[in-house]
């Protein structure tokens, strides 16, 4: 709240700050019977499991790419990039096209996730911070912890979730003419 000074008295402003407890907006979908969410301005789309090219000798977590409208999109399996087992693809099953920030660019990756639920508005005062033990994550893959109806929902750092030297690594899948340079 902001004080304003007139004539010598003191009135409290009743205008909130444009950040106090704006909703907002998240992605939601079902991965290894847990619910996670994304921020929705990092999503530029949804799409059907399907045709994605398996690349030798990567992470066991990068799943191969898609052609997405000519360009070449990564695929992450977030199941097995968070420690368990690969995504068993199920009718229900989907890639999430997100964009990532990596220091100078931005890439697109495609997520796979078990099934998209819906899209929800959170509140700033009803996301709590990432648990710093007990989750089955990586902390450091958390942004909160969003309270909807009575139960969490984890909010996923899209950022944290692929590590720097690993988006470069993506980086260099999609270069169109390989000439990626090399992260420091």
């Amino acid at each position: 709240m902001s004080q304003i000074v007139a004539g010598g008295k003191r009135q409290v402003s009743a205008k909130p700050t444009a950040v106090d407890d704006s909703p907002q907006q998240y992605l939601t979908f079902s991965l290894g019977g847990e619910v996670f969410a994304l921020g929705i301005l990092n999503v530029k789309e949804i799409i059907e499991f399907g045709n994605v090219t398996e690349i030798p000798m990567m992470p066991p977590f990068i799943r191969g790419v898609i052609n997405l409208r000519g360009a070449v999109v990564p695929v992450i399996d977030l199941s097995a990039r968070f420690g368990g087992k690969s995504s068993t693809v199920s009718r229900r099953t989907c890639i999430v096209i997100v964009e990532v920030e990596n220091e100078d660019s931005k890439q697109d990756l495609g997520v796979i996730v078990d099934a998209v639920n819906e899209v929800l508005e959170i509140p700033r005062a009803e996301i709590e911070p990432a648990p710093s033990f007990g989750a089955k994550i990586r902390a450091d893959f958390i942004k909160g912890m969003g309270k909807v109806d009575g139960r969490f929902v984890i909010i996923l750092n899209v950022e944290r979730v692929l590590s720097t030297e690993e988006i470069a690594m993506l980086a260099r899948i999609g270069d169109d003419d390989g000439n990626a340079v090399p992260s420091e």
